[in-house]
Protein backbone atom coordinates (compact mmCIF):
# COMPACT_ATOMS: atom_id res chain seq x y z
CA UNK A 1 0.00 0.00 0.00
CA UNK A 2 2.45 2.41 0.85
CA UNK A 3 4.58 1.79 -2.30
CA UNK A 4 1.34 2.70 -4.19
CA UNK A 5 1.37 5.83 -2.19
CA UNK A 6 5.02 6.95 -3.20
CA UNK A 7 4.00 6.34 -6.77
CA UNK A 8 1.51 9.31 -6.66
CA UNK A 9 3.00 12.45 -8.57
CA UNK A 10 0.95 15.28 -7.41
CA UNK A 11 1.65 17.44 -10.32
CA UNK A 12 0.32 14.49 -13.00
CA UNK A 13 -3.44 14.14 -11.35
CA UNK A 14 -5.77 16.68 -12.98
CA UNK A 15 -7.66 19.11 -10.15
CA UNK A 16 -10.36 16.65 -9.21
CA UNK A 17 -8.14 14.02 -8.41
CA UNK A 18 -5.69 16.48 -6.99
CA UNK A 19 -8.47 17.74 -4.69
CA UNK A 20 -9.66 14.40 -3.50
CA UNK A 21 -6.24 13.29 -3.19
CA UNK A 22 -5.87 16.57 -0.57
CA UNK A 23 -8.76 15.23 1.48
CA UNK A 24 -7.14 11.82 1.66
CA UNK A 25 -3.45 13.36 2.19
CA UNK A 26 -5.37 16.21 4.91
CA UNK A 27 -7.45 13.02 6.99
CA UNK A 28 -4.05 11.40 7.57
CA UNK A 29 -1.81 14.55 8.47
CA UNK A 30 0.53 14.64 5.70
CA UNK A 31 1.92 18.47 5.41
CA UNK A 32 4.59 18.56 2.70
CA UNK A 33 2.06 16.75 0.43
CA UNK A 34 -0.54 19.41 1.61
CA UNK A 35 1.91 22.16 0.62
CA UNK A 36 2.88 20.88 -2.27
CA UNK A 37 -0.32 20.46 -3.61
CA UNK A 38 -1.46 23.82 -2.60
CA UNK A 39 1.09 25.12 -4.64
CA UNK A 40 0.05 23.26 -7.43
CA UNK A 41 -3.48 24.22 -7.13
CA UNK A 42 -2.18 27.87 -6.95
CA UNK A 43 0.02 27.29 -10.02
CA UNK A 44 -3.04 26.50 -12.25
CA UNK A 45 -4.95 29.48 -11.20
CA UNK A 46 -7.55 28.72 -8.43
CA UNK A 47 -8.36 31.40 -6.60
CA UNK A 48 -6.74 31.21 -3.00
CA UNK A 49 -10.37 31.01 -1.28
CA UNK A 50 -11.15 28.12 -3.98
CA UNK A 51 -8.15 26.14 -2.34
CA UNK A 52 -9.41 27.00 0.93
CA UNK A 53 -12.88 26.12 0.31
CA UNK A 54 -12.65 23.28 -2.33
CA UNK A 55 -9.92 21.22 -0.83
CA UNK A 56 -8.65 22.27 2.55
CA UNK A 57 -12.13 23.46 4.58
CA UNK A 58 -13.85 20.61 2.73
CA UNK A 59 -11.12 18.08 3.90
CA UNK A 60 -11.23 19.35 7.60
CA UNK A 61 -14.98 19.31 7.42
CA UNK A 62 -14.94 15.23 6.80
CA UNK A 63 -12.04 15.22 9.65
CA UNK A 64 -14.26 17.26 12.14
CA UNK A 65 -17.07 14.67 11.74
CA UNK A 66 -15.49 11.52 12.35
CA UNK A 67 -13.85 13.16 14.88
CA UNK A 68 -17.10 14.14 16.29
CA UNK A 69 -18.53 10.47 15.89
CA UNK A 70 -15.42 8.70 17.70
CA UNK A 71 -14.15 7.55 14.37
CA UNK A 72 -11.05 9.64 14.84
CA UNK A 73 -8.79 10.84 18.15
CA UNK A 74 -7.60 13.91 19.40
CA UNK A 75 -3.97 12.87 18.04
CA UNK A 76 -4.88 12.35 14.46
CA UNK A 77 -6.99 14.98 14.78
CA UNK A 78 -4.03 17.14 15.19
CA UNK A 79 -2.00 15.93 12.66
CA UNK A 80 -4.69 17.11 10.45
CA UNK A 81 -4.60 19.85 11.51
CA UNK A 82 -1.14 20.33 11.60
CA UNK A 83 -1.41 19.62 7.63
CA UNK A 84 -3.99 22.05 7.44
CA UNK A 85 -1.55 25.03 8.81
CA UNK A 86 0.86 23.79 6.03
CA UNK A 87 -1.68 25.29 3.60
CA UNK A 88 -2.84 28.03 5.66
CA UNK A 89 0.25 29.45 5.78
CA UNK A 90 0.96 29.71 1.71
CA UNK A 91 -2.87 30.98 1.22
CA UNK A 92 -2.90 33.56 3.90
CA UNK A 93 -1.09 35.87 2.32
CA UNK A 94 -3.03 35.61 -0.78
CA UNK A 95 -6.39 35.61 1.10
CA UNK A 96 -5.12 38.72 2.83
CA UNK A 97 -4.08 40.51 -0.58
CA UNK A 98 -7.42 39.58 -2.41
CA UNK A 99 -9.72 40.16 0.62
CA UNK A 100 -11.54 36.65 0.17
CA UNK A 101 -14.34 36.89 2.73
CA UNK A 102 -14.29 35.08 6.40
CA UNK A 103 -16.88 33.50 8.02
CA UNK A 104 -16.41 35.55 11.46
CA UNK A 105 -13.34 35.87 13.51
CA UNK A 106 -13.24 34.46 17.18
CA UNK A 107 -11.17 35.49 19.93
CA UNK A 108 -9.94 32.56 21.93
CA UNK A 109 -7.98 31.46 25.19
CA UNK A 110 -7.64 29.46 28.03
CA UNK A 111 -8.72 31.16 31.31
CA UNK A 112 -6.76 32.66 34.18
CA UNK A 113 -4.64 30.03 35.92
CA UNK A 114 -5.25 27.44 33.72
CA UNK A 115 -2.32 26.11 31.22
CA UNK A 116 -3.97 23.25 29.32
CA UNK A 117 -4.27 23.74 25.67
CA UNK A 118 -4.60 21.20 23.88
CA UNK A 119 -8.41 21.36 23.06
CA UNK A 120 -8.22 25.05 23.07
CA UNK A 121 -5.88 24.67 19.59
CA UNK A 122 -8.01 21.70 18.91
CA UNK A 123 -10.67 24.04 18.42
CA UNK A 124 -8.49 27.22 17.20
CA UNK A 125 -7.41 24.82 14.05
CA UNK A 126 -10.75 23.56 13.41
CA UNK A 127 -12.19 26.87 13.12
CA UNK A 128 -9.65 28.17 10.83
CA UNK A 129 -9.82 25.14 9.01
CA UNK A 130 -13.91 26.21 8.37
CA UNK A 131 -13.00 29.51 7.00
CA UNK A 132 -13.29 31.36 10.39
CA UNK A 133 -10.21 33.82 11.37
CA UNK A 134 -8.69 33.15 14.92
CA UNK A 135 -6.94 35.11 17.21
CA UNK A 136 -5.68 32.77 19.88
CA UNK A 137 -4.76 34.53 23.26
CA UNK A 138 -2.71 31.26 24.56
CA UNK A 139 -3.45 29.89 28.29
CA UNK A 140 -4.04 31.86 31.65
CA UNK A 141 -6.14 34.68 30.13
CA UNK A 142 -7.52 37.27 32.49
CA UNK A 143 -10.22 39.20 31.60
CA UNK A 144 -9.24 42.37 30.34
CA UNK A 145 -6.88 40.64 27.69
CA UNK A 146 -10.19 39.10 26.38
CA UNK A 147 -11.54 42.18 26.67
CA UNK A 148 -9.02 44.19 24.64
CA UNK A 149 -8.32 41.47 22.35
CA UNK A 150 -12.09 41.59 20.93
CA UNK A 151 -12.18 45.37 20.88
CA UNK A 152 -8.94 45.64 18.78
CA UNK A 153 -9.85 42.38 16.22
CA UNK A 154 -13.27 43.53 16.10
CA UNK A 155 -14.26 39.91 16.94
CA UNK A 156 -17.48 38.11 16.48
CA UNK A 157 -17.01 35.64 18.70
CA UNK A 158 -15.11 34.98 22.03
CA UNK A 159 -14.14 31.16 23.00
CA UNK A 160 -13.10 30.36 26.40
CA UNK A 161 -11.32 27.09 27.64
CA UNK A 162 -10.63 25.62 31.19
CA UNK A 163 -9.51 21.60 31.76
CA UNK A 164 -9.85 22.09 35.81
CA UNK A 165 -13.01 23.07 38.44
CA UNK A 166 -10.93 25.43 39.90
CA UNK A 167 -10.62 27.85 36.99
CA UNK A 168 -13.74 27.11 35.24
CA UNK A 169 -15.65 29.92 37.15
CA UNK A 170 -13.52 32.64 35.65
CA UNK A 171 -15.25 32.32 32.62
CA UNK A 172 -18.42 34.28 34.85
CA UNK A 173 -16.25 36.47 35.94
CA UNK A 174 -15.09 37.08 32.29
CA UNK A 175 -18.89 37.43 30.83
CA UNK A 176 -20.07 40.02 34.25
CA UNK A 177 -17.02 42.07 32.99
CA UNK A 178 -18.60 42.41 29.60
CA UNK A 179 -21.76 42.77 31.28
CA UNK A 180 -20.53 45.64 33.09
CA UNK A 181 -18.90 47.42 30.04
CA UNK A 182 -22.12 46.85 28.01
CA UNK A 183 -20.30 44.68 25.20
CA UNK A 184 -21.84 41.47 26.43
CA UNK A 185 -24.63 41.48 23.49
CA UNK A 186 -21.92 42.75 21.29
CA UNK A 187 -20.29 38.77 20.86
CA UNK A 188 -21.34 35.08 20.59
CA UNK A 189 -19.76 33.52 23.89
CA UNK A 190 -18.60 29.91 23.35
CA UNK A 191 -17.19 27.82 26.11
CA UNK A 192 -15.80 24.34 26.63
CA UNK A 193 -13.55 22.07 28.33
CA UNK A 194 -13.61 18.77 30.02
CA UNK A 195 -15.39 19.69 33.69
CA UNK A 196 -17.48 22.01 31.63
CA UNK A 197 -21.28 20.74 30.67
CA UNK A 198 -24.77 22.98 29.49
CA UNK A 199 -25.93 23.61 32.15
CA UNK A 200 -22.57 25.42 33.72
CA UNK A 201 -22.57 27.37 30.09
CA UNK A 202 -26.42 28.34 30.51
CA UNK A 203 -25.78 29.95 34.22
CA UNK A 204 -22.96 31.54 33.78
CA UNK A 205 -24.61 33.42 30.51
CA UNK A 206 -22.45 31.95 27.82
CA UNK A 207 -24.14 31.78 23.95
CA UNK A 208 -23.61 27.77 24.21
CA UNK A 209 -21.67 25.01 25.87
CA UNK A 210 -19.56 22.97 22.92
CA UNK A 211 -18.48 19.80 24.05
CA UNK A 212 -15.70 19.38 21.60
CA UNK A 213 -14.05 21.07 18.57
CA UNK A 214 -16.44 19.78 15.84
CA UNK A 215 -19.48 21.15 18.37
CA UNK A 216 -17.49 24.44 18.56
CA UNK A 217 -17.23 24.91 14.89
CA UNK A 218 -20.76 24.11 14.40
CA UNK A 219 -21.99 26.20 16.43
CA UNK A 220 -20.20 29.54 15.46
CA UNK A 221 -21.39 28.43 11.65
CA UNK A 222 -24.89 28.49 12.78
CA UNK A 223 -24.74 31.39 15.60
CA UNK A 224 -23.04 33.62 12.74
CA UNK A 225 -25.70 32.33 10.22
CA UNK A 226 -28.47 33.90 12.50
CA UNK A 227 -26.39 37.21 13.54
CA UNK A 228 -26.12 38.02 9.62
CA UNK A 229 -30.08 37.43 9.27
CA UNK A 230 -30.70 39.73 12.28
CA UNK A 231 -31.55 43.49 11.40
CA UNK A 232 -28.62 45.09 12.64
CA UNK A 233 -29.59 47.02 15.89
CA UNK A 234 -27.15 49.27 15.68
Amino acid sequence: MAEEDDDIILSELDDEELVAQMMDDLYDGLAEEISEATHILLDRGWAPYDVLTKALVAGMTIVGHDFRDGILFVPEVLLAANAMKAGMAILKPLLAETGAPTIGRMVIGTVKGDIHDIGKNLVSMMMEGAGFEVVDLGINCEAEKYLNALEAEKADILGMSALLTTTMPYMKIVIDEMVAKGVREDYIILVGGAPLNEEFGKAIGADAYCRDAAVAVETAKQMMARKHNQPNAG
